[in-house]
């Protein structure tokens, strides 16, 4: 193994979301190629991002967000969640102060069991957008635009279809969205029942989204398909998002998966 690096790693998963949670003072020079590299599920070891962990002298944690193409990203409610339950395990915090790049996330915990845990977030505010059309090659859609200090639009179906994720993709690439969006497809069951599926910036298709959930709940509330409390089922599991007031609370659960090391010639 002589000349040959090897970068420490911690993977996570929070509802089929996942991550690896690294040490930002061995990040390399060219951050984006690394994550590239790393987060590949044939050559490197998988994952949907990386969230490069620092010192904070205002908060437990400082993360930053790459994407697995290398993208970087302002937040990932499970990101979050998954460096969250790291810190409790190493430190044994049940209150995890978490600062994003997009502001000081408070994960509170609700129950752990072994390498299983579960946090409420508390995600702060989100501004809801009138409903926008767009023109794809598919036809118009309608959605809502959100935030949740990253960029979601989120359109409301009877069921899904089999070529959402090529909507998806072109929807993502419209000049509407100069900075890209995350897109969601939610079927509104009840007024506490959603079905979601996240189409994300630099991930694609993922089976999960924290933020998206949130978007996807607020949406709905304000467009009312929904009241709070809402369970949003997405195909790795189920997050439940509360709003009180103008805050939005995220809970849902993080599982620490393995550690290892990445080595890289």
């Amino acid at each position: 193994m002589k000349n040959v690096r090897s970068t420490p790693f911690i993977k996570a998963s929070a509802c089929g979301n996942d991550f690896l949670l690294i040490d930002a003072a061995v990040a390399p020079h060219d951050v984006a190629d690394f994550t590239r590299r790393i987060c590949d599920r044939h050559d490197g070891v998988g994952a949907d991002g990386v969230e490069w962990m620092s010192p904070h002298f205002s908060a437990d944690v400082e993360i930053r967000l790459v994407n697995a193409d290398g993208s970087a990203a302002e937040i990932s409610g499970n990101g979050t969640r998954c460096v969250a339950a790291y810190v409790c395990a190493m430190q044994g915090k049940e209150r995890v102060s978490v600062l994003t790049g997009a502001g000081m996330k408070v994960c509170s915990l609700t129950g752990r069991q072994n390498s299983d845990y579960e946090f409420e977030t508390e995600m702060g505010k989100a501004a809801v957008e009138p409903e926008l059309g767009v023109t794809i090659s598919f036809g118009e859609v309608r959605g809502v635009p959100v935030s949740m200090g990253n960029p979601h639009f989120v359109i409301f179906v009877a069921e899904f279809m089999r070529n959402w994720q090529a909507q998806a993709a072109e929807i993502q690439k419209l000049p509407q969205f100069p900075e890209g969006v995350n897109v969601e497809y939610v079927v509104a069951d009840s007024k506490f029942d959603l079905r979601a599926r996240f189409f994300e910036r630099g991930a694609g298709e993922t089976r999960s989204s924290g933020t998206g959930s949130c978007a996807s709940a607020v949406a709905a509330m304000s467009t009312g398909r929904a009241d709070s409390p809402v369970k949003v089922q997405a195909p790795g599991g189920t997050q439940t998002v509360r709003r009180v007031g103008d805050n939005i609370y995220l809970r849902g659960p993080a599982r620490l998966l393995c550690q290892g090391e990445f080595f890289l010639s």
